[in-house]
């Protein structure tokens, strides 16, 4: 059996990155560790999920360039939920920026969201939970 088990996600500073998904996003920290030299190993997700990010800090220019434009300026990140309006009414109490209104397509409920550094993601409920 294969899962995606992490995707990496380039932020300017660990902290500033476990800030926003931990304290806004509400996202676990599944680990925070120190690997010498200014590097750690820092891992988060939402709860229950099977894959997780791995907070990549950015080191040059092409990869400090590449921070919140990682999809090229597209959504590129899918946060599925169970409750979207609840999970929406938190995101924005936490302070997180959505582009649009809710809407409802034929495929679930979806709004446009932006993390802290950019990054575009739906939050979406699938019509078909199973999706």
């Amino acid at each position: 059996m294969q899962h995606l088990a992490l995707i990496a996600l380039l932020v300017p500073d660990y902290d500033e990155g476990i800030a926003f998904y931990v304290d806004r996003m509400g996202f676990d920290l599944l680990e925070d560790t120190d690997l010498g030299g200014g590097k750690r190993w820092v891992r988060v997700a939402p709860a229950g999920a099977q894959t997780a990010f791995l907070l990549a800090r950015a080191v040059g220019d092409r990869q400090t360039d590449a921070i919140g434009n990682q999809g090229g300026g597209r959504v590129w990140l899918f946060l599925q939920t169970d409750d979207f309006a609840a999970d929406h009414a938190r995101l924005l109490a936490a302070g997180v920026t959505f582009e649009e209104s809710p809407r409802h397509e034929p495929y679930g409920t979806v709004a446009v969201m932006q993390d802290k550094f950019g990054n575009r993601w739906d939050l979406i409920q699938f019509a078909n939970p199973t999706a």
